[in-house]
């Protein structure tokens, strides 16, 4: 069985805290006590309108896979699921409450990342230290999408330093947001120039890869020797689909960035399963020692596993 090594491996919904995924998708920033209800369709309710999708047709209806139940099975489930697909490891985004509980119980099974707020200084910065060397905790995790500073921010650069110390990597969301109440190119690779020429020591992973701005992220992988990209939040199948905005990516993804690019198979996002997800990689126009790359050994170099 092929080793995957998943880089984003979405957690069931039973094992968030109750009212996470509401205060991660509330408006960006600190929100007031009394703020006003948002318009239909603002904010993240955007991402319902952009990718609902065409109405199927009744045999690609009855094909569907069903919704998914309300006993989700847990990290029970969760874990045989993996097993089923030969997901090694999984790097996970949650509360720190939840990464620390995960982490401290399956350390060989997941790599939790911290989204550790900018704004709370050098107190976040020795609370982020505890959970790397208390709890496990492998990393940090930077999302202007949810909290709407670029990860260029000068705001962050002593949780990078405090990561370079620790040996531990930094995720950054790299993608356009659709999400309409924030700027949509607060996620443009062209963030990572700067934390990347200030701090060359810093293992960083691009995540979503950069679209619609795919030729800044080839140029910035090529010029910045610890910045990798993952492929996360997107459908593995569309890589290869003309006119998509791919093109370059594949082509060099293939070539002379195969050991950049790692997997983000994304599950949850897709309402589909792993075998699924992992068949459309292995359907793209890759080498099949690329593909392996991609799927397990960058990874395993990036996030020093071997």
């Amino acid at each position: 069985m092929r080793r995957i090594i998943d880089l984003e491996i979405n957690l069931p919904r039973s094992e968030e805290e109750p009212g996470y995924w509401d205060a991660m998708q509330s408006r960006p920033g600190n929100p007031v006590a009394d703020r006003q209800p948002r318009p239909d369709g603002y904010g993240f309710d955007n991402y319902q309108h952009i990718f609902k999708g065409r109405p199927l047709s009744p045999e690609a209806s009855a094909a569907a896979p069903p919704p998914p139940p309300e006993d989700d099975g847990g990290i029970t489930r969760f874990i045989a699921d993996m097993d089923k697909a030969g997901i090694v490891l999984g790097v996970l985004g949650s509360s720190n409450a939840t990464l620390a509980r995960l982490c401290t119980a399956y350390p060989d099974r997941f790599i939790g990342l911290s989204a550790t707020s900018p704004l709370d200084g050098m107190t976040g910065v020795r609370n982020f230290e505890r959970l790397v060397r208390e709890h496990n905790i492998g990393g940090l995790r930077v999302v202007a999408l949810y909290n709407g500073i670029p990860a260029s921010d000068r705001r962050y650069y002593p949780l990078y330093a405090k990561c370079v110390e620790l040996d531990v990597p930094v995720r950054v969301y790299t993608a356009m947001t659709y999400a309409n109440d924030r700027p949509y190119d607060i996620g443009h690779p062209g963030h990572l120039d700067q934390v990347c020429m200030d701090f060359p020591e810093l293992r960083v992973v691009a995540g979503l890869a950069g679209w619609p701005w795919v030729t800044d992220m080839v140029a910035l992988l090529r010029r910045h020797p610890n910045l990798y990209c993952d492929t996360a939040a997107h459908r593995p199948r569309h890589f290869a689909t003309p006119g998509a905005g791919w093109e370059t990516f594949l082509q060099f993804g293939n070539t002379l960035l195969q050991d950049k690019i790692m997997i983000g198979l994304s599950r949850s996002t897709f309402n589909t399963s792993f075998e699924t997800l992992i068949a459309e990689y292995e359907a793209l126009p890759l080498k099949p020692a690329v593909l392996e790359k991609w799927f397990y050994r960058n990874a395993l170099t990036f996030l020093r596993r071997g």
